[in-house]
């Protein structure tokens, strides 16, 4: 493990990092990978940090800080079961020893082990009354995890979270915003094509767009390219 700096394990200083963290054009995985590398920094132990989101019922690891965490992460996407999954759907804490014979995620403790990995910390992030993910802390040191390790992942986690939403927010924003830019270009194109057809053909705007809709589903192709075709073809 690299050696980590007295100022970097303060958890003020990361608390304040997470706290200035902003949103821009840069993206989403850039601004998250900071969030797993501050976690792996000032959580004393972890190995390899990850964040996992769960986006239309599918899990997925936004950003991880090595490839314990990955590996493991999806070995639990394939199982479909396992302490990560858990903690980002209810946005519990849930601390797996993987020597744990009795655990229910015995199961996934037996290939973590044998990885490598004595514990897992994988903590929910709550937003408003509901989990938007998971933080996912594997530790590889036999040392006992002590509550306040458990507690100073809890308390990091909820900072994470706010900056893990805000992260979120924008982009989806940018990914609405853009949608909607397409879809006013399409309607700008189509009614231009509208316009073209209604001119050519002496004939009205819902006749003009039966036509260009039924040439689209007769050459399986777009309303929208039909109609950049039919503009492109006007303007020769």
């Amino acid at each position: 493990m690299a050696s980590t700096s007295a100022s970097d394990r303060d958890p003020m200083h990361a608390f304040a990092e997470l706290a200035l963290i902003t949103v821009d054009a840069s993206p989403p995985e850039q601004t998250l990978r900071r969030v797993a590398e501050l976690a792996k920094q000032t959580l004393a132990g972890a190995e390899d940090v990850s964040l996992t989101v769960v986006e239309d019922g599918q899990p997925r690891s936004m950003v991880f800080t090595g490839r314990l965490a990955i590996d493991l992460d999806e070995r639990q996407y394939d199982l479909g079961f396992g302490p990560c999954l858990d903690a980002a759907k209810t946005g519990q804490t849930l601390v797996l020893d993987t020597t744990d014979d009795h655990s229910p995620y015995r199961e996934f403790g037996r290939i973590a082990a044998r990885a490598g990995v004595r514990y897992t910390v994988s903590l929910g992030l709550p937003i408003a009354q509901r989990s938007i993910g998971g933080l996912n802390v594997y530790c590889t040191d036999d040392t006992p995890l002590s509550a306040a390790f458990v507690e100073h992942a809890e308390v990091f986690a909820g900072y994470a979270a706010v900056a893990v939403n805000n992260v979120a927010s924008y982009a989806g924003a940018v990914n609405e915003a853009a949608g909607l830019r397409t879809a006013m270009a399409s309607r700008a194109v189509i009614e231009q094509a509208k316009g073209i057809l209604m001119g050519r053909d002496h004939c009205t705007a819902e006749e003009a767009f039966d036509l260009l809709r039924r040439i689209s589903s007769h050459r399986n192709l777009k309303l929208r390219d039909i109609a950049q075709a039919v503009v492109a073809e006007a303007q020769k």
